[in-house]
């Protein structure tokens, strides 16, 4: 086990240096755009996403039952991750008119369809914790 936590580290730390290098070579422009990007991101979470998640959590958990709370929550964690992950896709950005291989897909579909699986497996645990909390 010991070795393959050192293998592991050893490949992240190679991984990570090619990603430096790369970055390091684009130039200054490089440099600047991946700050800009990153302290942005940090902006957006701290200033936005966190206050909202928050604010929802707090009025949701007044208005659901107790057993009902826990699938709730890590429904919306995954539907959450996942929709911010599909904003490229679902938004369409990248697709062009030249290449009708780009974004060819009912990624809207597909969203939906993991979308109601997310949402069947959290109804399925809080009918489990409502069951067990009735005995």
């Amino acid at each position: 086990m010991r070795l393959l936590r050192v293998l592991i580290l050893a490949a992240g730390l190679v991984i990570g240096a090619v990603g430096a290098v790369h970055l390091v070579e684009g130039g200054l422009t490089n440099l600047v755009a991946a700050s800009t990007w990153l302290l942005g991101g940090v902006v957006v979470h701290d200033a936005i996403i966190a206050p909202l998640v928050i604010a929802l959590g707090a009025l949701v958990a007044t208005l659901l039952p107790r057993w009902a709370r826990a699938p709730a929550a890590s429904a919306a964690v995954v539907l959450g991750t996942m929709t911010l992950v599909a904003v490229p896709v679902l938004g369409r950005f990248g697709a062009r008119s030249d290449n009708p291989t780009l974004l060819d897909r009912p990624y809207g579909t597909g969203w939906l369809v993991f979308a109601g699986l997310v949402l069947a497996v959290a109804a399925v645990g809080a009918a489990v914790r409502r069951h067990r909390e009735k005995d």
